[in-house]
């Protein structure tokens, strides 16, 4: 692409670049002087302009690197310092691209003392400052400068443009990524000054907003990108209307509403329309309407809100490519897209339905992407007559049926497959050659098994296989391990592939992802490569050392999985190769001794999971460097020595804290309650002593609601080729999980570790009173407190702890009543308060009589339903109150209400109507009294509906009895 970039420049400016100069002609002095003097503010450590010099063999300033002269006159025309520059052959071929070593410093405007200058290129440098070029007095008020590009300067700054005035005879100005923030008249300064322009690129330059009121013309203008700034006022997209010379129009990245003027069907030439990441609402059939369908071969409109179904789009009969994903059009896909031009569809991530089409009419067609909808029903064989297609995507919809090698049979050219996650059941010969050779293939959740597919032998170029959860029961056959090393990504997870793996260290290329998880592979940890990238070889049954991880040397590891296997041994000490490593899960191993104190070199470490396996000692301090750990579980194992404070003060973005079923003992610090991000806070079944802290009611994310809490457990972590093609970069989701406690049960939760939010603190030698603060957490559904040694009432506004779910106070000192308000915890469906010394009567609610009575079992002096022994006074078959306190006076007072008949309160209720009118009416036609009166009647009505409904439930026991 780069190379096909630098033909089309040269092919549009024959004379561009400072090489090929006529070596008769000979510099004009005063220009080179000019070139001498530019030259002494810029920074060149790499020598770049070596050639430029005063030496004898220098002294010709047209054969110098980026120069080039006119060869009749000798006057300076090209300054070409871009970073990227073509190499020619003898013949003036193109034969190499070039980028060399860039430039920095000032730029000086001793550049505009060449007058004869046409064209300058300073692009792809360091250049950092104010350019503002203004010239001395002496030089005259034009320029002939025709081509001007600062682009990717990301420290340059060119302040308020008015400089453009000098160069009236502009025809492409490139100013990408320099900072034009305190531009804000800039549209009417390009507008005004530059009448010839033809090109304009003022993309990420952090543009304003322009001024109303713009008197705007820019006829002969045919290209223009302002994209990446954030942009959204009306008057620039109103403006584009009028250039009716437009021919590529580029606004991605900004924040235009709404939909674009009508005046846009007056682009008649218009041939790519790019508005990518806008907040476009627009019906789509009426947004293309304002489109002129004559000549448009480009149209992206991805990552906006554009409604409705899929138009006709036969009117666009020049369409070359389609960019419609991540919008919210819905309807079925048309059954004929009619467009025999059209090279690139891409409709992702909508909710397009119905069948697939036939699509055999757009015979051109290269890259078809219609991932993540709710197509359905089969894939038709016809697919597989498009001959030119090279990228396929119709992953994540309800696709299903079988599939053949017919789908296939023409598919010559294609290089991306994507069919994962679809129910399609892959029917093909084992003798079946493909026609194609793939760069990528994705068959997640496809049926291929039971059979490891033998087709994929004749894939030799494929840098990425994903053939998780695809059924295979299979021995992977020793040709597949033995392929050309070309992977860099490999799923073959949620399968049940057998056998030994193979030495890793030579089978893969630089950089790989690798991941053989919940399948049946055995034996020792394989030789892995020295530079892989994510390593998951979790639920399988793989034995042994981890020593292995050592070998690898290079600092690219993000994401090291190896839980659920049979692995022993200590944990080594070599842990300070991975600075990039994100995630660490060693569980559900038979691992021990103690942590290694290299594990604190781990800065980017945001997950460690080592539960459940035979570790001991105390938690090395230096694990208190890993400042961003978002999950730390270390429960099931044999740690010893007091939870420091420093996990409190160090671990503020702590999401999930687990060290159950361990040894630790001592009191719980202060420092703990600083887990203002915790969800999850378990210190069961160790042997912490002394009082609950009364900070326990400060936890935030335990009080408040956060709509974001999962993207917070399952965060990003980067996976896929690094080293020099960033563009191998991809984002990967770290499914995050956790072991708890949950109603009784030990249960791991992974899909669903969002909904909780828990404190789990059983089994320890806790004491004191339980904090009034605790009843804070408003957002708890989890609290477990049992078998401690925890005194005094169960706190009074338990009640406010209106998401619980689960509460266990058991086998505890408690004594007194339950609280009242326990019986507004609707959401309560496990509860035990059994083995203490609670008294009194179970207060009344819907739930708090539905439990088991072994909920309260164990409390002597407790009574009440559920539990068979009645409370004093109450009579077999006697219907308890509506409302238990405990206090028996009520039901006294209200056996001997006499006197109240159903009739009393009917005569009530007419008597206050016609009372309230006749003396409030008139007040409440007072604006001044209004406000006052109203807030006056607010507390009337809530005396009156209290008095109304006790003195109801009287009336009703009345009647009843």
């Amino acid at each position: 692409m780069l190379i096909l970039f630098v033909l089309t420049l040269l092919a549009c400016n024959k004379h561009s670049y400072g090489f090929g100069s006529d070596p008769k002609i000979s510099c004009i002095e005063s220009e080179k002087q000019a070139l001498l003097k530019f030259k002494a503010t810029l920074i060149d450590e790499a020598d770049v302009l070596s050639s430029w010099g005063s030496e004898p063999d220098k002294t010709n300033c047209c054969k110098w690197w980026g120069v080039k002269c006119n060869n009749h006159t000798g006057h300076v025309t090209v300054l070409n310092l871009s970073k990227i520059s073509p190499s020619f052959s003898l013949s003036g071929h193109v034969t190499v691209v070039s980028i060399s070593s860039s430039l920095s410093g000032k730029i000086s405007p001793s550049f505009l003392e060449l007058q004869h200058l046409k064209y300058l290129d300073l692009s792809w440098n360091y250049f950092s400052g104010n350019f503002s070029p203004i010239p001395n007095h002496h030089l005259g008020n034009v320029s002939s400068l025709r081509y001007l590009s600062l682009r990717q300067n990301l420290g340059l700054s060119v302040g308020n443009l008015e400089w453009l005035s000098y160069f009236p005879l502009l025809r492409h100005l490139d100013l990408n990524s320099v900072d034009l923030s305190q531009a804000t008249n800039w549209l009417e300064l390009v507008s005004k000054n530059l009448p010839l322009l033809e090109h304009l690129d003022l993309s990420s330059c952090g543009l304003p907003n322009p001024v109303p009121h713009l008197n705007f013309s820019l006829s002969l203008i045919t290209s223009v990108d302002l994209s990446e700034n954030s942009l959204s006022s009306s008057i620039i997209i109103d403006a584009f209307g009028k250039m009716i010379s437009l021919v590529h129009l580029n606004l991605y990245d900004n924040e235009f509403a709404g939909s674009i003027p009508k005046s846009f069907n007056n682009l008649s030439r218009l041939q790519s329309l790019n508005l990518m990441e806008n907040s476009l609402t627009d019906q789509l059939d009426k947004f293309l309407d304002k489109l002129s369908g004559k000549s448009l071969q480009i149209l992206n409109l991805e990552w906006n809100q554009l409604r409705g179904t899929l138009p006709d789009l036969t009117r666009f009969s020049s369409l070359r490519e389609l960019h419609l994903p991540y919008n919210q059009l819905t309807g079925p896909f048309p059954t004929s897209l009619q467009l025999p031009n059209l090279g690139a569809l891409n409709l992702r991530g909508n909710q397009i339905s119905g069948m697939l089409p036939d699509l055999t009419v757009s015979h051109s067609l290269t890259f078809l992407d219609l991932g993540h909808n709710s197509l359905n029903g089969t894939i038709d064989k016809s697919v597989g007559q498009l001959s030119r297609l090279e990228y396929l995507d119709i992953s994540s919809n309800s696709l299903e049926g079988v599939i053949s090698e017919a789908h296939f049979s023409n598919l010559s050219s294609l290089k991306f497959l994507d069919f994962s996650f679809n129910s399609l059941v892959f029917n093909i010969s084992s003798n079946w050659i493909p026609p194609f050779q793939l760069d990528v293939i994705r068959l997640a959740s496809c049926k291929l098994g039971p059979d490891f597919p033998k087709w994929l032998r004749n894939q030799n170029n494929c840098s990425e296989l994903d053939i998780s959860g695809a059924g295979i029961s299979d021995i992977v056959p020793n040709w597949f391990w033995d392929r050309p090393p070309n992977l860099v990504y490999l799923n073959l997870s949620y399968n049940q592939m057998k056998g030994l793996v193979p030495d890793f260290s030579v089978k893969f290329s630089d950089y790989p992802s690798i991941d053989l998880s919940s399948n049946r592979f055995e034996g020792q940890i394989p030789r892995l490569p020295s530079k892989v990238e994510s390593l998951n070889l979790s639920k399988n049954l793989f034995l042994g050392s981890i020593s292995l991880i050592c070998a690898i040397t290079d600092f690219a590891l993000s994401y090291l999985d190896l839980s659920s296997n049979q692995l022993s041994g200590w944990i080594p000490d070599c842990w300070e190769h991975f600075q990039k490593l994100n995630i660490i899960n060693l569980a559900n191993n038979t691992l021990s001794g103690k942590l290694p104190s290299s594990l604190g070199s781990l800065s980017q470490l945001r997950a460690l999971q080592l539960r459940d396996n035979n570790l001991s000692g105390e938690l090395p301090e230096s694990l208190k460097n890993c400042l961003e750990l978002k999950i730390l579980d270390l429960g099931g194992n044999r740690f010893t020595g007091n939870i420091q404070p420093w996990i409190g003060t160090h671990f503020t973005k702590l999401i999930i804290l687990s060290l159950r079923s361990n040894n630790f003992y001592g009191d719980i610090p202060l420092g703990i309650c600083q887990l203002n991000n915790t969800h999850i806070l378990d210190f069961s079944q160790n042997d912490l002593s002394g009082m609950l802290p009364r900070c326990f009611g400060n936890f935030s994310a335990m009080i408040h609601r956060y709509d974001s809490m999962r993207e917070a457990i399952d965060f990003v972590y980067m996976r896929g080729r690094q080293g020099d093609n960033s563009e191998g970069y991809i984002a990967a989701i770290y499914l995050a999980n956790a072991l708890v406690q949950w109603k009784g049960q030990e249960r791991e939760f992974g899909k669903n570790l969002d909904l909780l939010k828990i404190i789990d603190l059983s089994s320890n030698k806790l004491s004191g009173e339980i904090p009034q603060e605790i009843a804070s957490l408003a957002e708890l559904v989890s609290l477990n407190l049992s078998t401690n040694n925890f005194t005094g009432k169960i706190v009074e506004d338990i009640g406010q702890m209106k998401n619980l779910e689960s509460l266990d106070l058991s086998a505890n000192r408690l004594f007194g009543q339950i609280p009242a308000t326990l019986a507004l915890l609707h959401f309560l469906n496990v509860l035990n308060l059994s083995n203490n010394n609670l008294s009194g009567k179970i207060p009344l609610s819907t739930q708090l009589q539905s439990f088991n009575p072994s909920a309260y079992s164990g409390n002597p002096q407790l009574c009440g339903d559920p539990l068979p022994n009645k409370c004093p006074g109450e009579e077999e078959g006697t219907k308890p109150p509506l409302i238990a306190t405990g206090n028996e006076k009520k039901i006294q007072e209200e056996d001997g209400d006499k006197l109240i008949t159903q009739a009393f309160y009917i005569s009530m209720g007419v008597g206050f109507a016609f009372g309230f009118w006749a003396i409030f009416g008139p007040m409440l036609l007072s604006s001044i009294s209004g406000y006052a009166c109203f807030k006056f009647l607010d507390k009337l009505t809530d005396w009156l509906y209290v008095m109304a409904s006790i003195n109801l439930a009287r009336l009703q026991r009345r009647l009843q009895s």
